[in-house]
């Protein structure tokens, strides 16, 4: 039996030593991947620059596979929230969000995360496995060229992508990568490395290589202002404690696109919300070396077995006032998408309970696709 292999998950490099192994030039090679990123094509008889015999070779052993659909849900503020089948039980959830100035793609890269971050309902379900590059890809693969159709339109729809989907992009760093360059691949999708946001809950190490291998812009998810609490919050603090994290930081700005790093902090009623601890985040990163960052306050939405309450809107303002008029730039995320449970932290949709997974996952096959418009 031929194997057959998945053009998606092949970064420009990979394509060109594929293609060299059915003889065929480097040049052939760039051709055809423009022609599945930069065009959303996976029938290679509508290749239409590509020669016959390249053609009919790659109808033997190749092919570009798009991640099955379960859902489609659409938000009446213009998000897009799309659940896809990665086999053996386990859906990923990608997350469209329409602005004025930008459109960004919230891109999972785990099935599952297994960090438990208490405030976070996709650690609660539990870890299943790490997604492929392709499995990555295919996200964006499928949203691009999905929403150009609907807009009818050649021009590129998403300017942003963000690796805060499901998962901790960097316990997946072997297939994160590969994903990331075709991204910015001036052949594939071209995005700027600015506008690519690595989203991690500071797996030290993996930050160190990022700055080497392919530094984009990088938002840590930070919660709490001192190690008892952040213990607490985010377990993965036991291992890669915060001296360790923020000096990561620091060296990771060396090599990053931008000049700061984003602190993502969930504001939690009477747990991390307090005067008290916005003055400790001040001395945290205004300490003797400094370090320049921005911190976007993330408003809770809740879920059951969290037992958490989201901060009122006064005690954000209050606590983003405090941060800014310590010179520190801080924005509070507006929710999106929350009316089809597409906002930040809720990104466990239907399979939440994994011990039940084979039936949700065949109920959801019955689900009609939601019209986007």
């Amino acid at each position: 039996m031929t194997t057959s292999t998945n053009l998606l998950e092949l970064d420009l490099d990979g394509i060109a030593a594929f293609c060299d192994a059915l003889g065929e030039k480097r040049f052939r090679a760039t051709q055809l991947f423009r022609w599945i990123h930069q065009r959303g094509v996976a029938d290679f008889d509508q290749m239409s620059d590509l020669a016959k015999s390249l053609r009919q070779k790659l109808k033997g052993c190749a092919h570009v596979a798009a991640l099955p659909i379960l859902s489609e849900h659409a938000s009446a503020d213009g998000t897009i929230k799309w659940l896809f089948d990665v086999g053996g039980g386990n859906a990923v959830e990608t997350v469209f969000i329409p602005e004025d100035d930008r459109a960004t793609l919230c891109i999972s890269s785990q099935a599952g995360c297994a960090v438990g971050c208490r405030f976070c309902s996709t650690g609660h379900q539990g870890f299943s496995r790490n997604l492929s590059s392709g499995e990555i890809l295919a996200q964006l693969w499928f949203a691009e060229h999905q929403l150009r159709q609907r807009r009818g339109s050649d021009e590129r729809v998403i300017s942003n992508v963000v690796m805060m989907g499901m998962g901790e992009p960097l316990q997946n760093y072997s297939a994160l990568v590969p994903a990331l360059r075709t991204m910015l691949d001036d052949h594939g999708y071209g995005l700027s490395r600015r506008r690519v946001t690595v989203s991690t809950s500071g797996v030290v190490p993996m930050i160190e290589r990022l700055a080497q291998d392919c530094p984009v812009a990088l938002a840590v998810s930070l919660h709490a202002p001192d190690n008892a609490l952040r213990d607490n919050l985010v377990p993965l603090n036991r291992k890669y404690p915060l001296t360790e994290l923020l000096a990561a930081c620091r060296d990771y700005l060396a090599y990053a696109p931008r000049d700061f790093i984003t602190f993502e902090y969930c504001m939690l009623d009477g747990v991390n919300d307090q005067p008290e601890h916005a003055r400790q985040l001040i001395a945290l990163v205004n300490g003797p070396t400094g370090l320049p960052c921005k911190f976007n306050l993330i408003p809770f939405n809740p879920f059951p077995a969290s037992g958490l309450r989201r901060s009122s809107q006064a005690a954000v303002l209050a606590f983003a006032k405090i941060l800014s008029d310590a010179g520190i730039v801080t924005t509070v995320r507006k929710t999106r998408g929350d009316d089809i449970d597409a906002a930040c932290g809720q990104l466990a949709g239907d399979v939440q309970d994994r011990t039940r997974v084979g039936e949700r996952m065949a109920r959801l096959r019955t689900i009609p696709i939601v019209p986007a418009s």
